[in-house]
């Protein structure tokens, strides 16, 4: 391992250029038109560019094959409908909200749902059987917690990139103003954000909690699944697959939507402020000093107005190759207003701020792009949107989609560069499968080897 090391260490001032500014003109190029009911997300398993995932809030899981002429498959991928409650109307805030494929999805098999039970919030974890189009119907539920009110479910689950710890977002619990004060209450799950690191197979507890999770060995009796604290309900939120940064959008209640920003080094803890703040705006109401020095304050608010909305729908930072000016560029809309936006972070500060109403509620083919619930990418990093009228949505330049040239094996990060970060990634990776570059299984010396050959700094 000495040889690793010496180069983690060359490479630690390594600096990426910045991208040059988002101009490409993008319009949403209809995917799907037809044949989803109420979609909730949409996704990839690693490294798989041949198809898209997407979930049905009722309790499917869906495939749609992508080419030259995309396609649902009639067979479902899941069907979890009778663990499921809710999920029967557009106003439900219940249902299956969330999926997560393991990193070394193509060797152990193993993928994460999240979903409402009777009473419950629920992640449990299943395999796929020998048809890689169909999964085993049977999982385990590896956490389960009582949610007093069927709105706020939270619902998002993803891996930070290069490592093997799973991250996921829970709402308050519902009703109005927390009424149990939950989201600051580091005892309960709700209102937070949590890590933790999934075990391959085996029984219970069937994941463990990292060392470095905050509030481990403390001296309070806060679960120590929690990573950060204080949310609403993070409907939607992402990382970046290039450098583990988080954006997390926390839905308002009557006054104000927010982006919350986390830099990949961050050590956790951060209290986002809710239910004393509403984005940067005082509630009020107890639990914590409103916009005080132990709060971390949002990147960008929006009020509940017609150049706002009411309800945000957290996006994804594009890395495809479609559209090289808008590397890094995060993007993230209204489901009421359908108002949309995009952000570049540089350094830790907004920039590029850019609204996109007149980009991205028309698509090329001159449908009206509305309730937009979910942004999803796909293995290339291009970017899709779901409507929850059941519509899914590629966002492509203005003048016609561009067929990408599939990116170096690499390229982990998908930036059109071999370089620091995906050494980074790689090493991350190491003995598991997440940054395999030969195809072998694992990530291991001729992984490295590979990426030194195909090195472009």
């Amino acid at each position: 391992m000495r040889p690793i090391h010496a180069l983690s260490l060359i490479t630690i001032g390594l600096l990426c250029a910045p991208a040059a500014a988002g101009v490409t003109p993008i319009r949403p190029k209809q995917v799907i038109a037809s044949g989803l009911v109420y979609p909730t997300w949409i996704g990839h398993a690693p490294g798989d560019e041949s198809r898209l995932f997407v979930l049905e809030k009722a309790g499917r899981v869906r495939i749609i094959t992508l080419g030259a002429t995309p396609a649902l498959l009639a067979t479902n991928f899941l069907n979890i409908d009778p663990l499921v409650t809710g999920g029967a109307s557009v106003s439900d805030e219940q249902g299956l909200l969330g999926m997560a494929f393991d990193p070394d999805y193509s060797t152990n098999g193993q993928f994460y749902v999240y979903y409402t039970g009777s009473g419950t919030n629920n992640l449990a974890r299943y395999t796929v059987s020998s048809d890689p189009n169909v999964a085993n119907a049977t999982g385990v539920v590896m956490m389960t917690w009582s949610d007093p009110y069927v709105n706020h479910n939270g619902g998002d689950i993803h891996f930070k990139p290069g490592t093997r710890d799973l991250y996921m977002g829970t709402g308050d619990g519902g009703s109005a103003n927390d009424p149990g004060n939950v989201a600051q209450n580091l005892t309960s799950r709700l209102g937070k954000m949590h890590r933790i690191t999934p075990t391959v197979g085996g029984s219970s507890p069937y994941y463990t909690i990292p060392a470095t999770n905050p509030f481990v060995g403390g001296s309070t009796t806060a679960d120590d699944t929690v990573w950060s604290y204080g949310l609403r309900n993070p409907w939607r939120w992402c990382f970046d697959r290039a450098n583990g940064d988080m954006y997390i959008a926390d839905v308002g209640q009557n006054a104000v939507e927010e982006v919350n920003f986390e830099p990949s080094g961050a050590t956790g803890g951060r209290n986002y402020g809710w239910r004393c703040t509403e984005g940067s705006s005082c509630t009020g109401l107890s639990g914590c000093t409103c916009n005080g020095t132990g709060l971390t304050a949002p990147i960008r608010t929006y009020s509940h107005n017609s150049a706002g909305g009411y309800s945000i729908t957290g996006g994804r930072v594009y890395r495809g190759c479609a559209m090289p000016d808008m590397q890094g560029i995060y993007f993230y809309v209204d489901y009421g207003s359908n108002n949309s936006w995009s952000l570049r972070m540089v350094n830790g500060a907004v920039t590029e701020f850019v609204t996109r109403n007149s980009e991205l509620q028309t698509s090329l083919g001159g449908q009206t792009v509305n309730q937009v619930v979910a942004f999803g990418e796909d293995a290339l990093g291009e970017l899709y949107m779901a409507d929850h009228g059941g519509q899914i949505y590629k966002i492509v330049p203005e003048s016609g989609e561009v067929t990408c040239v599939p990116p170096n094996p690499s390229d982990l990060d998908n930036d059109g560069a071999v370089s620091g970060p995906d050494l980074t990634i790689l090493l991350g990776c190491w003995g598991v499968a997440c940054g395999d570059i030969d195809g072998s299984g694992t990530t291991d010396g001729a992984d490295l080897a590979a990426m030194l050959s195909a090195w472009t700094g």
